[in-house]
């Protein structure tokens, strides 16, 4: 017999972008509570709106498995004494599992003969356990920050108002804080405020309909992106596509009903991004675009109420956007009245972090080592970097950014534009901040990928050269992102560029503000970007072994790094490749890091020797040239080719011979065939 499990928090509005985290949390934290229990059930679901949180499991069973446990006791030698009699050990175990001495048994394990007893725990109902498991799940959703209110000693995300919990449709009785479960849920705040009694998840479903909330986020953003696109056209435009906002906004609303405001045309000639910024950030509007492309003094708001006068509701988001605009506009004639390089001076006054120094002192760090990528990449493109680093913080100063933050690197490239620098530069000005998040939209010319590079290298080095490591979840200066972004830029951008060498370089330039030991930040950098590739190449797909064998033979440039794991998990799809991967992995374990002798040919003794000495000696040639055309997985054909030699040499001879001379050679032997592939992958670290 199975059932379902139904449970909702009725809360104040919770942040929009805590609800989908915590959604996933509940499914996760319900899964482990249930499989601690054993007890089984077939599927789960989540429902979120501002002011609930809601979980259904179905196909819940009745009570919890059975379990069959065999328990060991002491060791016999110290369970009975040398008259055979039970001594308090014996007495004690048996006591506690509720059963005589004479029903202990014996078993012999690899310690020694012990007394043992069979033992079947009987499931509980899951009726009984659920009014003790619900109260810790609602106290261990880990939300990015909690609150407590009035004098009670729980915390949440908002103040809980209400709590249903159902399973078989009869009331899961607990408290937390100063409610007690029950049956009843409440509607719409404003549309439809009373409450209604609740029997189960379809009943619920119904019920909320009915009261104007709609629990499914993905029907609201259905909805949503239905209902937009129809008024938008209806206003003679379409909706500039906007993905994370439509998130956002299906859940800030329970009951979404879309209205369309304009603005004066006037301030169209603001930046387009700036507009786009001011509506999406501060008001969370939709944008509209004509034809033509361009946008339309147009905006769609998405209510939480059917208004009784739209044209109210209208008036007054049009007032406050008239205000956010009027500034903008304030801002963007008063930068303008400063040329974007005379706020440079005023970087110095500005601290980028305490033990770190300013902000310009950054830009000049950060500057020299785009510069050098420049020459590395593309010499032609130097000047260009030069000034785009020189530029690329400057819009810091300005009062649009001081007012709108976000809009860093975006006022840097308007105003750019308009000062008639070089268009590359205008660009590299915001693609510097590139990647913005994770996936995000990587620098599509290489002057912004090179100040990318240099910014987020100099960030990286410094804070780890001060001591501000991430721990934990804790990150402040985003040094995970930073990292993520540098590999990514290289990785699209193709550059065969040296991570350890570039952290030198940027250790280097901060020298003087380290207060930790040069080689122990560098080790630490590189460690920290290993991980993240590491991280980054398993979350793609490729397997853990794969990854890890290949950068443990070098990742200091992770094109190259990539092209072997790709190589490599390719191989280790054919049939043949555990036998492979075994016959190297004996190699390396019986070398145990080489010896440098060369193999003394008038040694070798048997033919299987002979032959494997020939093999070895025609692949180096082979796989040199194939790695020096970064054809990895040709040479790793190539010196697979050597297993059937390799089987043999190992069939054929006794590697550890008494005689030195005749150990050592076969061990240079064996380290030749090693340093075939040891630049490509550590086979040590292929999984069996």
């Amino acid at each position: 017999m199975s059932a379902e499990l139904f449970l909702e928090i009725g809360t104040e509005e919770i942040p929009a972008g805590f609800l989908p985290q915590a959604m996933a949390d509940l499914q996760r934290l319900i899964r482990k509570e249930f499989e601690g229990a054993r007890i089984s059930f077939d599927t789960l679901r989540t429902y979120a709106t501002p002011r609930r949180l809601a979980l259904v499991v179905s196909g819940v069973a009745a009570t919890q498995e059975r379990q069959e446990l065999s328990l060991m006791g002491p060791s016999v030698k110290v369970a009975f004494d040398a008259e055979g009699n039970p001594t308090k050990a014996a007495m004690g175990f048996a006591r506690a599992n509720g059963v005589e001495v004479d029903a202990l048994s014996r078993a012999q394990t690899d310690k020694g003969e012990y007394l043992f007893i069979a033992k079947v725990i009987e499931g509980r109902p899951t009726a009984e356990l659920l009014p003790e498991m619900l109260p810790r799940l609602l106290t261990a959703i880990p939300f990015k920050k909690s609150m407590r209110w009035k004098d009670l000693d729980i915390r949440f995300a908002r103040p809980v108002h209400w709590i249903v919990a159902l399973f078989e449709g009869q009331v899961v009785p607990f408290a937390f804080g100063n409610l007690h479960s029950g049956n009843i849920s409440r509607g719409h705040r404003f549309m439809a405020p009373g409450t209604f009694a609740v029997s189960g998840e379809q009943n619920w479903l119904a019920e909320c309909e009915r009261h104007f909330v709609m629990p499914d986020p993905q029907r609201r953003q259905d909805i949503i992106a239905r209902e937009i696109e129809r008024v938008a056209a209806a206003a003679g435009g379409r909706i500039n596509p906007d993905p994370a906002l439509l998130e956002e906004v299906s859940y800030l609303v329970e009951f979404p009903v879309p209205l369309c405001g304009s603005f004066e045309e006037k301030y169209l000639q603001l930046p387009r991004e700036l507009l786009i910024t001011t509506m999406r950030e501060h008001q969370r509007y939709f944008t509209l675009a004509g034809a033509d492309d361009r946008l339309l003094p147009r905006f769609i708001t998405i209510a939480n109420t059917e208004p009784l006068d739209p044209e109210v509701v209208v008036k007054g988001n049009q007032r406050v956007l008239r205000a956010r605009l009027d500034d903008a506009m304030f801002f963007w004639q008063e930068d303008q009245k400063s040329k974007l390089e005379a706020r440079l001076e005023a970087l110095k006054s500005v601290v980028y972090q305490a033990k770190l120094g300013t902000s310009y002192e950054k830009v000049m760090r950060f500057k020299v080592i785009a510069e050098s990528l420049a020459e590395k990449f593309e010499p032609q493109a130097r000047d260009l970097t030069a000034r785009a680093a020189l530029l690329a913080k400057c819009d810091l100063e300005t009062g649009m950014v001081y007012e709108f933050p976000e809009l860093q690197g975006v006022m840097g490239r308007e105003y750019a534009r308009l000062e008639g620098e070089d268009a590359r530069v205008c660009t590299a000005i915001y693609e510097h901040y590139l990647p913005l998040h994770a996936g995000g939209e990587l620098p599509a010319d290489s002057i912004g990928a090179f100040i990318s590079i240099a910014d987020k290298i100099d960030t990286l080095c410094g804070c780890f050269g001060v001591g501000l490591i991430p721990t934990g979840t804790a990150d402040p200066y985003a040094l995970r992102r930073n990292a993520i972004g540098i590999l990514n830029i290289i990785l699209d951008r193709k550059f065969r560029l040296s991570i350890p060498e570039l952290i030198e370089q940027s250790l280097e330039l901060l020298r003087e503000k380290l207060t930790r030991p040069f080689d122990e930040v560098r080790g630490d950098v590189v460690e920290f970007i290993r991980l993240r590739f590491f991280n980054m190449l398993t979350g793609q797909g490729y397997p853990q072994d794969v990854v890890d064998a290949v950068l443990a033979a070098g990742f200091a440039e992770p094109v190259d790094a990539l092209q072997r794991v790709r190589a490599l998990a390719e191989m280790k799809q054919r049939e043949d490749f555990e036998a492979l991967a075994v016959a190297f992995k004996r190699v390396v374990n019986i070398i145990k890091g080489g010896v440098p002798e060369a193999v003394r040919p008038e040694l070798l003794q048997a033919d299987c020797e002979k032959q494997l000495a020939a093999a070895v000696q025609r692949a180096a040639e082979e796989v040199r040239a194939l790695v020096g055309q970064g054809d990895y997985a040709a040479a790793l054909q190539a010196v697979a080719a050597l297993r059937p030699p390799v089987d043999a040499f190992f069939d054929g001879v006794m590697v550890m011979a008494e005689d030195a001379a005749l150990r050592t050679n076969r061990l240079a032997l064996l380290t030749a065939v090693a340093r075939l592939f040891e630049g490509i992958a550590d086979f040590s670290r292929i999984s069996d």
